[in-house]
């Protein structure tokens, strides 16, 4: 099997899978958050060098706010417990988005898993917080005009290697597979720069249930793409 290097995935339908089992769609929320650390060492293991997630959007914050809460509060708790999990597992963790707009408490626990992991050699951990991709590039143009504005790059010197530089995914290599869970068939604001040529996956299966067999399946049909990259192929 040829693992991609790098793979980003949108974690649809906790709320719908808990639902269909009568269950509140917070406890979803729990069982996705569970699934994320397995997939983790799942993807490791089959050769992925970088795995990206989108664990909370810019739109989010219109959801009910009880439910917002509960997704905060999960999300405290797994930072909490991250450091110790990603250092024992030579992982490397990087939060994108804005954090301006998180708590303190918050800020704080992504600086310190940040800063105490950043020299793992292990998986390239992703986790998109508050993230959208307009207002990501939209922060990014503000400040190339500001360092354009105090001399730090010069406006003809701008390409898309320098643009990239400013994007929360600086460093990163844009992903050859975007998955997305339960059904739906759409990107939702989700690394539109990088996804530019990445392969995209469908599956109706709900992120709580997706595991390591479901991305087996998803690898093997990114195996039989023809990636060209606009370019045409010789016969």
């Amino acid at each position: 099997m040829n693992a991609p290097k790098h793979v980003a995935i949108i974690l649809d339908g906790n709320g719908r899978w808990a639902r269909s089992k009568g269950l509140p769609r917070n406890y979803g929320h729990i069982q996705g958050a569970k699934n994320v650390e397995k997939m983790c060492e799942i993807t490791y293991n089959l050769g992925i060098q970088y795995f990206t997630v989108y664990a909370f959007s810019t739109e989010n914050w219109l959801r009910p706010k009880d439910e917002v809460e509960a997704i905060m509060n999960l999300l405290r708790n797994y930072l909490k417990n991250c450091i110790k999990r990603a250092q024992k597992n030579n992982m490397c963790v990087k939060v994108l988005g804005d954090l301006s707009k998180l708590d303190e408490d918050l800020k704080s626990q992504i600086f310190e898993l940040e800063k105490a992991t950043k020299d793992n050699k292990g998986l390239h951990f992703q986790v998109a917080i508050n993230y959208g991709s307009r207002d990501e590039i939209l922060r990014a143009v503000k400040k190339i005009i500001e360092d354009t504005e105090t001399k730090k790059i010069r406006k003809d010197g701008l390409n898309e290697e320098l643009f990239s530089s400013y994007l929360d995914t600086k460093g990163i290599p844009d992903p050859d597979l975007l998955i997305r869970t339960s059904g739906e068939q759409r990107i939702s604001n989700y690394l539109l720069w990088q996804l530019a040529y990445t392969e995209l996956y469908f599956t109706n299966v709900a992120w709580p249930d997706f595991g390591e067999e479901e991305l087996k399946e998803a690898i093997e049909v990114y195996n039989n793409r023809d990636r060209r990259y606009g370019a045409v192929k010789e016969d």
